[in-house]
């Protein structure tokens, strides 16, 4: 076999940035070295092809036919070149999950759990994003949302993790036993609340459950259910909460459900794009979930 003609890489470098910049200057610039150095490397390359690459004038640098020809060349090889470093790097990362929710759902549930999360699935980079709004996973700056949902999203890929209930819960030091006693509790009202099934307020309560006397025009007002039920554990009064949301509090023995009964709320989707669903990450984080 004849040996190679392929100029070095250096040269071939120096060229490729002149022929992008039209200056040898600003080449020297970006590559970090005088612009001495460049033009030593165009003298080579050029004395190795027997032909000219460029032509100086005092309007600048133009690239003659050859170095027209060439330039396709550098174009495609250093676009390769860059293509498969980035994936190297890629390959040593691990892979970023982002994932859109409530800043309610991100708080009360989700955050709680993330140790659990992380000691399971330590190679997946977790970013965790808050919107009330829903965010467009078609722009592609998210890969994941755990939405509020009555049914499943048309389009999307979506997964049910939860058909959720809304129920009455207090701190344990109020000693609530029957509806009757919500009349000596401050009521606490969620205003503004993104459920899109019928608002699980004090109004629909007490038209299911009573006391036909409760006086529901009174008690605070929350605009975040979170704070509400901070102020619940603090015994300061009663709300009607997600029994998903309040479930580690009642567990924890911080609050109580005093009743049996609840309200419907809606249901708690992971939606994702059709050919993200399928992403190793995307099939853990599902799993972990509804496990």
């Amino acid at each position: 076999m004849k040996p190679s003609r392929l100029p070095p890489l250096g040269a071939l470098r120096a060229f490729h940035s002149v022929a992008t910049l039209l200056s040898f200057k600003r080449a020297a610039e970006q590559l970090s070295v005088s612009a001495t150095a460049v033009s030593h490397q165009i003298r080579l390359l050029e004395s190795m092809l027997e032909c000219r690459v460029f032509e100086r004038n005092a309007q600048g640098v133009k690239l003659t036919e050859a170095g027209h020809l060439l330039y396709v060349g550098t174009q495609s090889a250093f676009a390769a070149l860059e293509a498969s470093v980035k994936k190297i790097d890629q390959t040593r990362q691990p892979p970023r999950l982002t994932i859109t929710t409530t800043s309610n759902f991100l708080t009360n549930w989700l955050v709680p759990r993330l140790a659990e999360f992380k000691v399971r699935f330590p190679q997946i980079d977790l970013h965790l994003h808050t919107s009330v709004e829903s965010i467009d996973l078609t722009q592609k700056t998210v890969d994941v949302a755990i939405r509020y949902r009555e049914k499943a999203e048309e389009k999307l890929h979506s997964t049910l993790l939860y058909e959720d209930r809304f129920i009455v819960v207090a701190s344990p030091t109020l000693a609530l036993k029957q509806p009757d006693d919500l009349a000596h509790a401050t009521l606490f009202h969620i205003d503004n609340r993104h459920v899109p099934a019928q608002l699980p307020d004090w109004r629909h309560w007490k038209q299911r459950y009573g006391p036909a006397t409760l006086n529901i025009a009174r008690g605070l007002h929350f605009s975040d259910e979170t704070h509400a039920l901070q102020a619940a554990v603090a015994g300061q009064g009663v709300t009607i909460a997600s029994q998903l949301l309040a479930e580690d509090l009642i567990q924890r023995g911080m609050l109580v459900a005093p009743f049996p009964t609840s309200l419907p709320g809606a249901n708690y989707y992971l939606v994702t794009m059709e050919e993200t669903a399928s992403r190793p990450d995307v099939v853990a984080l599902r799993a972990w979930l509804r496990r």
